[in-house]
């Protein structure tokens, strides 16, 4: 199921994705799949394998909202620009915080929408 709303925190290692509507909230956790190589000593194959997977957990998802630690939005938002460009349209917005529990961070995100709807002149949910 697809919802219109969703947010995402993200770090370098984990995700959790909360969509929802004013009545239904569906949560999944993404979490990164290490891979060093040797040869590279990298991470980057591994983070760009991360962000690929919150990416497409986040299909179908009209509006998201991304919310973690300022170097992990830019990461996150690097990635998008440059291997995802179709998503960065649907992101409304980057909200920087620290460790917020899930119910924190779906408040912070039906916060957000409801301005964000209302200054686009939706109607939005009571």
């Amino acid at each position: 199921m697809s919802f219109h709303h969703a947010v995402v925190l993200v770090d370098h290692h984990n995700a959790l994705i909360q969509q929802f509507d004013a009545n239904e909230v569906h949560a999944e956790k993404v979490k990164d799949h290490r891979h060093y190589t040797r040869q590279h000593n990298s991470g980057v194959r591994t983070e760009h394998e991360f962000f690929a997977e919150v990416c497409d957990a986040l299909s179908g998802v009209n509006e998201i909202l991304v919310a973690g630690s300022h170097t992990a939005q830019a990461d996150f938002k690097h990635y998008v620009e440059k291997h995802r460009p179709a998503l960065k349209p649907k992101i409304a917005g980057w909200e920087t915080v620290d460790h917020p529990t899930g119910g924190q961070l779906l408040a912070l995100a039906k916060a957000f929408f409801v301005k964000h709807d209302r200054m686009r002149g939706l109607k939005t949910p009571t």
